[in-house]
């Protein structure tokens, strides 16, 4: 049994001798492990340069194993592999300690992993508790010892492995914890660092600081026993450590959820880090976050967008807690708006010809069997489209979509943005077709922009980690939408709704133009308006679609606007909205023509009827209608000394366009030889 068991672990350590020098023959070079770090690390910076959120792997600068603190090295060295430089890649003492403690014990088999099998597992391999893992992780530490110093082998230990938050390597954990370089680490900050190595999310000092204070003075009593600190250090107060403040990234990843995919489409393919540079404005983010979670009712959920007058997107909320949900509801929610979708009723009406002024008649009214009701229950009988708009009269909103057409209101809607399918059913002139926020805020931010189109945008340029711009935003000239005075007349309206009435909640001490939106039931409540440039969406319901007590546009949505308008446009200056009707000359009454186009395009009759041509170049017409009313003469200007030429029938007949006679038979004043007239 002697002769064979030896036998048999002789060709063991033969076998295990020979898979260590084919694993060691086939590593790659050292310089070929410190180049292999993968990911991308995108930096996410705000509208004012300030960074917003980093994503994806961060892996810091390099170290050379002499630039690493040796106050760094000791710490990772005491906690996580005491004999690193007595073991060749396993630790046999370790190992046996762990079998011994297993197999007298309830205890499950511990960890032994030193520092050259993490290192085998993290660049080599993943992180399966299997048999079969193991044994490769142990042949590969072996060969990494086999082919690399020890000083190598830490160094890349140490700006290789991972310490949450998305940080690679001491430098990045540094910069990321601390703020600072890891050249500048104390004995407090390296004990922190060390302790992270066992389970990151839990001991992470920005997710529970206690814990990860706890599991610092773990790190430090170790390296005190095992001399490499005196007792001095080992009672520093790692409570006093300076940790990074943490800048509330929770609603911005609603953003950057939304924004950051358009990358795929704006860049070329590319791996090396990025710094994402948007339109995002942290104060007002915060103001709206704040806005949504503090008007929101219990039980629902609020979602805001907020544009610039260009498009910019300044504040873009989802919902009330990222963390709770990270569902789009800004951007990929489909729901109604309700009286909201009015808007697109309204501009093809003042398209066809109506004016805010125009009276119109709340009555009851049925249309290919719907039969709209008011709000209220009752009719205000006859109105003008000023009031029936602020008030938000529903029987008035169907007559004029089915004066215009319901496929003209859908056209309108999808001219100014809407993406999702518009029904052109009767009811759909009450908002019963869904639509996304972002569409809706769109549509009102070209509405501010005088019928002009807004396109949402929220990446402005792409630099790479050495300063180089890989992508720039062009400025896109706009398409005119609806013509000046549509535009005019809208924001006529929606300022009357906040001014006297549904939106009334949404003033803010400014000019502010908007609409209201409640679906049945409360299901839904919208608001949607703009102020010196900004124009701000706010919706809120539940994800279930269950009905919300007390919940319409005009009450929280309407108020979330006001208090986040009130710090998004407190450094803007006023404006007041351009609500003046220039009318086309089509739509102009005829007294009002002649005050349209220019006098010498117009042609005129004179006293005997006869058609007068428009202005020679020596007869200047300045005033079409001659002095004080008068219209001119149709001939030119008598010579000197020449008598007045005769008026009426005295009238020479060569100089008419057409007879006396011929002029009597037309007009009727004279029967002819039968007695026909």
């Amino acid at each position: 049994m002697f002769f064979w068991g030896g036998g048999a672990a002789l060709l063991g350590i033969i076998f295990l001798a020979l898979a260590v020098a084919f694993a060691a023959r086939s590593l790659p070079s050292y310089y070929q492990l410190k180049a292999s770090q993968t990911g991308q690390t995108i930096v996410v910076r705000a509208r004012d340069g300030s960074e917003l959120v980093e994503l994806g792997p961060s892996f810091g600068q390099w170290l050379e194993h002499d630039e690493i603190p040796k106050v760094m090295k000791d710490a990772m060295i005491s906690v996580e592999d005491r004999r690193f430089y007595s073991h060749f890649g396993v630790d046999p003492i370790g190992l046996a300690r762990a079998v011994y403690v297993w197999g007298t014990s309830d205890k499950r088999l511990g960890a032994t992993s030193t520092i050259s099998q993490q290192l085998a597992r993290n660049v080599f391999l993943n992180s399966n508790r299997t048999f079969d893992r193991k044994m490769r992780e142990a042949v590969l530490a072996m060969a990494l010892e086999m082919k690399f110093s020890k000083e190598q082998i830490l160094e890349l230990y140490l700006n290789k492995v991972y310490f949450g938050g998305g940080a690679y390597g001491i430098d990045s954990a540094s910069r990321k914890f601390f703020s600072h370089p890891a050249r500048e680490l104390s004995v407090a900050e390296a004990a922190i660092i060390a302790g992270l190595v066992k389970a990151p999310s839990r001991y992470s000092p920005t997710a529970d600081v206690d814990k990860a204070v706890a599991r610092a003075a773990t790190v430090l009593r170790l390296m005190e026993e095992q001399g490499r600190i005196t007792a001095d250090q080992a009672s520093v107060d790692v409570s006093t450590v300076n940790l990074k403040k943490d800048v509330g990234t929770n609603s911005v990843r609603y953003f950057t959820d939304w924004a950051l995919p358009q990358l795929d489409l704006l860049l070329p393919e590319t791996f090396e880090p990025i710094e994402v540079w948007t339109t995002l404005d942290p104060s007002m983010q915060r103001a709206a976050t704040a806005s949504i979670q503090s008007n929101t009712p219990d039980g629902a959920q609020g979602a805001l967008v907020s544009l610039d007058r260009d498009g910019a997107v300044l504040a873009l909320i989802g919902g009330t807690d990222y963390v709770e949900t990270s569902y789009n509801r800004a951007t990929d929610a489909r729901r109604q708006p309700g009286s909201a979708f009015k808007l697109f009723v309204y501009l093809a009406a003042l398209e066809a010809g109506y004016t805010p002024g125009d009276r119109v008649v709340d009555t009851p009214v049925t249309i290919d069997g719907w039969t709209p009701r008011n709000s209220n229950g009752r009719n205000v009988g006859e109105t003008n489209l000023r009031t029936a708009f602020a008030y938000s009269i529903n029987t008035v909103a169907a007559q004029l979509g089915n004066e215009v057409g319901f496929g003209t209101v859908a056209s309108m809607a999808r001219r100014f943005g809407v993406t999702t399918p518009v029904k052109t059913y009767p009811s759909m002139v009450l908002g019963t077709s869904e639509t996304r926020l972002i569409d809706m805020t769109r549509a009102f931010s070209a509405i501010s922009a005088k019928g002009k189109s807004v396109e949402p945008y929220g990446i402005v340029k792409v630099t790479t980690a050495s300063g180089e711009t890989i992508y720039e935003r062009e400025k896109k000239d706009p398409s005119q939408l609806v013509p000046d005075y549509v535009a005019a007349g809208i924001t006529d309206l929606l300022q009357t709704a906040v001014n006297t009435g549904t939106g009334r909640a949404a003033q803010i001490g400014r000019p502010v133009a908007g609409k209201t939106g409640t679906t049945n039931s409360n299901k839904d409540g919208y608001f949607v308006g703009f102020s010196s440039g900004v124009t701000t969406g706010v919706w809120m319901g539940r994800d279930d679609n269950a009905r919300v007590g007390g919940l319409q546009g005009g009450t929280a949505p309407a108020r979330a606007f006001a208090a986040y308008m009130r710090v998004a446009v407190k450094d803007r200056q006023v404006e007041e909205f351009d609500t003046e009707l220039n009318l086309p000359e089509w739509q102009l009454e005829p007294d009002d023509e002649y005050l349209f186009g220019n006098p010498d395009d117009y042609y005129f009759i004179d006293e005997q009827g006869n058609l007068v041509e428009p202005g020679r170049p020596d007869e200047p017409r300045d005033d079409p209608f001659g002095v004080d009313g008068e219209r001119p003469n149709s001939t030119p200007p008598l010579a000197p000394d020449t008598p007045p030429a005769p008026v009426g029938d005295a009238v020479p007949e060569d100089d008419q366009a057409a007879s006396d006679d011929f002029l009597e038979q037309a007009t009727g004043g004279a029967a002819d030889p039968e007695g026909d007239q």
